[in-house]
């Protein structure tokens, strides 16, 4: 009974010494970091035979972020607005972009972006292709869903504007729309922070 009642004693007292010498820790969360470096891309483009990668720089509640697009057969001539959907297909060539934004709450970003767009024309009735640059500008929307440690998912929206542009397929031309809108997907991964 005795050596019961002393192990008893000792197994309390080593709980209650442990309990003092513990220091909680708050874990950080993920728009709290100072400084942040984060590898992404918007995945659907592979399943259409296309790539994206970007890199981004956080720092406090700014965010810079470069990349590179190409979008294989995904036709963007359905995200226009006012387009020419029934007569051509619009494909996405190897563009870089430019991306600034900022944090305006948890990880709820706004931002503002360049693209040096070259688009792929095709007449759907003839087949003829022709080539297209623009200079896009325009705005997005999107939120940091970390999905497990680093990995995060953020759907977000964007708006793209450009000049009027058209290419002249024999009888028909081509009129590029001045906006599109597209929703998109990214998956990333924040390589560092601190």
């Amino acid at each position: 009974m005795k050596k019961q009642l002393i192990v008893f004693i000792l197994l309390g007292l080593a709980v209650s010494i442990s309990a003092q010498e513990t220091i909680p820790l708050k874990n950080k969360q993920s728009h709290e970091v100072k400084q942040a470096f984060e590898a992404e891309s918007l995945f659907p483009m592979f399943l259409t035979g296309g790539y994206h990668f970007a890199l981004g720089y956080r720092y406090e509640r700014w965010r810079v972020r470069v990349s590179v697009i190409n979008g294989g057969s995904y036709n963007a001539e359905r995200a226009g607005i006012n387009n020419s959907a029934d007569d051509f297909k619009r494909y996405y060539k190897t563009a870089p972009g430019l991306f600034l934004g900022y944090n305006v709450w948890k990880n709820l970003d706004i931002y503002t972006f360049i693209e040096a767009h070259k688009f792929e024309i095709e007449q759907k009735g003839t087949g003829v292709k022709k080539d297209m640059r623009s200079f896009d500008f325009g705005g997005g929307i999107g939120y940091q869903f970390f999905i497990w440690r680093n990995l995060y998912i953020q759907p977000a929206i964007h708006i793209y504007l450009r000049k009027d542009k058209s290419l002249d397929f024999d009888q028909v031309q081509y009129n590029i729309p001045n906006m599109d809108i597209s929703p998109v997907l990214r998956i990333g991964y924040r390589i560092w922070s601190k």
